[in-house]
């Protein structure tokens, strides 16, 4: 059966958000979307973009993993879904800012700093998908990170280590340097509901007013 919450959900939205802003979605409905901001997200259930940031509809463009991982630009006929996305968000709907949105208490992150995780089945995606992960745990050790707890130092290392892997993408460095592109790391507090951005000069993470 398919699940209740979702059902009772669904009703909520027909008669509540669908009403308020019906006109928007005939619009995103005739006209297709146009966002201007695609954000990276983690898949966790607490931490979803359109609500941290009270989106409307077609606002923002999203995809979300385990991590709020960037692979490495990879052009080996293989199936990437990240990589797919960030194509299309950037080829095809040309949004203006990309964000790398991590969050505390990271499942995926936690993981990546167990040194006796099993893996979760015999394919072990979870555990080939967090090694890229690795690359941060130099800048998580530096002096920007510091004051962070061992977790809180990698979440927001692995962002910047995110967004470095953006630019390994040629169509984002090139967009980049021309101006018409702009990247940046965010970090959301669960517990409290806070925001903190990366700067672009000093590498830390400050928390928003």
């Amino acid at each position: 059966m398919f699940p209740k919450s979702l059902i009772d959900g669904h009703h909520r939205f027909r008669s509540g958000r669908l009403e308020h802003e019906r006109e928007r979605y005939q619009e995103l409905a005739e006209s297709g979307q146009r966002p201007e901001v695609m954000i990276i997200g983690c898949c966790d259930s607490r931490a979803g973009p359109e609500t941290i940031f009270d989106s409307s509809p077609g606002e923002i463009f999203v995809v979300r993993n385990v991590a709020n991982l960037v692979p490495p630009y990879e052009p080996d006929g293989e199936y990437h879904g990240t990589s797919a996305a960030l194509e299309f968000a950037v080829q095809a709907l040309k949004v203006k800012h990309i964000v790398v949105l991590g969050h505390g208490r990271c499942g995926g992150i936690a993981a990546s700093l167990s040194e006796a995780t099993e893996p979760l089945s015999p394919g072990d995606f979870i555990g080939k998908w967090i090694t890229l992960i690795a690359p941060a745990k130099d800048r998580a050790e530096s002096e920007a990170y510091s004051h962070h707890h061992a977790q809180g130092r990698m979440e927001r290392a692995s962002i910047a280590n995110s967004i470095d892997n953006l630019r390994t993408f040629p169509c984002v460095k090139i967009l980049e340097e021309r101006g018409k592109l702009t990247l940046h790391g965010a970090w959301f507090d669960i517990s409290e509901g806070a925001l903190e951005i990366l700067d672009k000069e000093t590498g830390r993470f400050d928390r928003l007013p």
